[in-house]
């Protein structure tokens, strides 16, 4: 039986083929890079309503799309990259481009007519009340 050294950045061996491999795999040499645009959301719940805040930055606010079936809110969108005419030559793109959707199941007791959402400075804030008349807390007394 040989021990293999884990290796918490893929699922292959830490060989040094493999670091080879990985190096040259890298975007800057032309190879794909591994991961796509995914935005950061922070999530807050208050006694009134929760609220989403989406970290947009380089999207524009018509290339947001913000839906609600059933108990699923998804926002979803682009991020598209600009490349100008003068054909820039880059050296290395850090940033993550393309389409994103997230979805976030609701709770029961939230009042979906009243949703709101504002964009600004590529941060989506999505506040969402909850219904006074849904309220699914309860306490029970012990006998």
């Amino acid at each position: 039986m040989a021990l293999i050294k884990y290796n918490p950045n893929g699922y292959r061996p830490a060989t040094f083929s493999n670091f080879i491999d990985r190096f040259f795999d890298d975007e800057f040499f032309g190879g794909k890079r591994t991961s796509s645009f995914s935005p950061q959301v922070d999530i807050a719940e208050t006694e009134k309503e929760f609220e989403l805040q989406f970290h947009l930055a380089g999207v524009n606010k018509d290339d947001i799309k913000i839906d609600v079936n059933d108990d699923r809110l998804t926002v979803s969108g682009e991020r598209k990259f600009k490349n100008e005419k003068n054909e820039k030559n880059y050296h290395s793109v850090e940033s993550y481009y393309g389409t994103f959707s997230r979805s976030f199941y609701l709770p029961d007791n939230v009042n979906l007519d009243k949703v709101d959402a504002s964009y600004q400075d590529g941060i989506l804030n999505i506040t969402i009340p909850k219904d006074e008349k849904k309220e699914t807390k309860k306490t029970i007394s012990i006998k």
